[in-house]
């Protein structure tokens, strides 16, 4: 006990208060840490859902995904890489999980990576302002190690609400993560490029028009495989003048 809750102490005494009356709130909160100190990970799935079921805005949800304690990997991380752009653009890109530049800057796609994305987005005349850009999972999974099955699947309900409050023309996942984990496939990148696929949740109450890319980290180890990219981002620029209005 430090000097200034002895001081506390001599005054309520002095004052003739037997007793204090704990801060309901904070009691609450005290109790919910415990609580969650014995949640199983199936019981943080079932949470996650039920606090993206009250999320209304997507500033909301950011603060629930940064209070969420559920992924271990988040006790780890450096940072909660929520997303970054613009919010209110009708054109939404979907990555894996946060690497190490991600995690440090707290922003998707940061680094080598991210120079590329940029250059891409660029090559069909769009930049950060003209998109939005999010993540399957939030946290850095230690040694850039793909999530697992469970970890996708307790971030899945923010992600998906996360997409329903955007509401984009459409969507474009990056890499085979997001893939995987937003349009349950487990066919590669190479078999579900270049065309068009559909996605729905249980948040949506309409179909959204999906693309899927290579992730740049890929092209950057693949480079011959960027003839292939191009002609998904001329798809992609195609769809974009077709269907959605400057």
């Amino acid at each position: 006990m430090n000097d200034k809750d002895l001081e506390l102490l001599k005054f309520y005494r002095d004052s003739g208060i037997d007793y204090v009356l704990e801060d309901k709130k904070q009691v609450q909160e005290e109790e919910k840490v415990v609580e969650q100190k014995y949640m199983l990970p199936s019981d943080w799935v079932v949470e996650a859902k039920k606090i993206a079921d009250r999320c209304t805005s997507v500033e909301e949800l950011k603060k629930a995904i940064e209070s969420f304690n559920g992924c271990e990997v988040k006790a780890m991380a450096t940072n909660t890489v929520f997303a970054d752009g613009n919010s209110q653009a009708k054109i939404m890109l979907i990555g894996e999980a946060p690497g190490m530049n991600e995690d440090l800057r707290g922003i998707p796609f940061c680094g080598a990576s991210g120079d590329l994305l940029d250059k891409m987005l660029a090559a069909i005349e769009l930049d950060r302002t003209k998109v939005y850009i999010s993540n399957t999972m939030f946290w850095r999974p230690p040694g850039n190690r793909r999530p697992t099955d469970l970890e996708l699947e307790m971030c899945r309900p923010f992600v998906e609400k996360h997409i329903a409050l955007v509401l984009p023309k459409i969507l474009v996942l990056v890499g085979g993560t997001a893939t995987y984990s937003l349009l349950d496939q487990t066919k590669s990148i190479s078999r579900l490029r270049g065309q068009f696929h559909i996605y729905t949740n249980q948040y949506l109450d309409m179909e959204i028009t999906t693309a899927v890319i290579f992730h740049p980290a890929y092209l950057l180890r693949q480079p011959m495989q960027k003839r292939l990219a191009w002609q998904d981002l001329k798809q992609i620029k195609e769809y974009i003048n077709n269907n959605i209005a400057p």
